[in-house]
């Protein structure tokens, strides 16, 4: 639908920065596996999601880094960094300087959506695989390093609360893994 409004925010192009991101499938359908005992059992479109995300890097030459990531039976959790030289990080830019446009699309967080999304639809088409993505994403865009331990911390509990198993299973599980790089470096 070309007429649709973006969710995004106007003065950030998602070039440069650090970014939550949420991805569903079409109807919530469970396409990518099962939990088991607080982890993925992945299908093998789910193998193949996990090896695109992997490879993310690889494909974007080493302007896109994928840190942390879980795949769930239905979406998918990514923390996707993208480092520029020229891009305003989220919290750095002054709000006049912030252009309302996304900058150049082969470089920018939608870019690196559409490949993971275009390379496992393509699979499934591909393999006879009856699959969907849900028509758009949830992003959020990571300001500060306390935001990124709360992120981290959701994203690595996320299969053992699929279960319900208690928070102090998930705590065990993750033990307290923080990312260890300054999330407002400059690039």
């Amino acid at each position: 639908d070309l007429n649709r409004t973006t969710t995004r925010v106007k003065w950030h192009k998602y070039n440069g920065g650090d970014y939550f991101v949420t991805i569903c499938t079409k109807n919530r359908i469970h396409y990518f596996g099962e939990i088991n005992n607080g982890k993925i059992q992945l299908t093998g479109i789910g193998e193949y999601l996990r090896i695109q995300i992997e490879n993310t890097v690889t494909v974007r030459k080493g302007n896109v880094e994928i840190p942390l990531y879980t795949i769930m039976p239905d979406h998918i959790h990514l923390i996707v960094s993208i480092s520029c030289r020229d891009a305003p990080r989220a919290s750095n830019a002054p709000r006049a300087s912030r252009d309302n446009h996304f900058g150049q699309q082969s470089h920018n967080l939608a870019s690196v959506i559409r490949g993971i999304k275009c390379a496992v639809t393509k699979y499934a088409q591909q393999n006879n695989i009856p699959f969907g993505w849900q028509k758009r994403y949830h992003d959020h865009i990571i300001r500060n390093q306390i935001e990124m331990n709360l992120i981290s911390g959701y994203i690595i509990e996320n299969p053992i609360k699929w279960e319900g198993l208690s928070r102090r299973d998930a705590q065990r599980a993750s033990n307290k893994i923080e990312i260890g790089r300054a999330v407002q470096q400059e690039c």
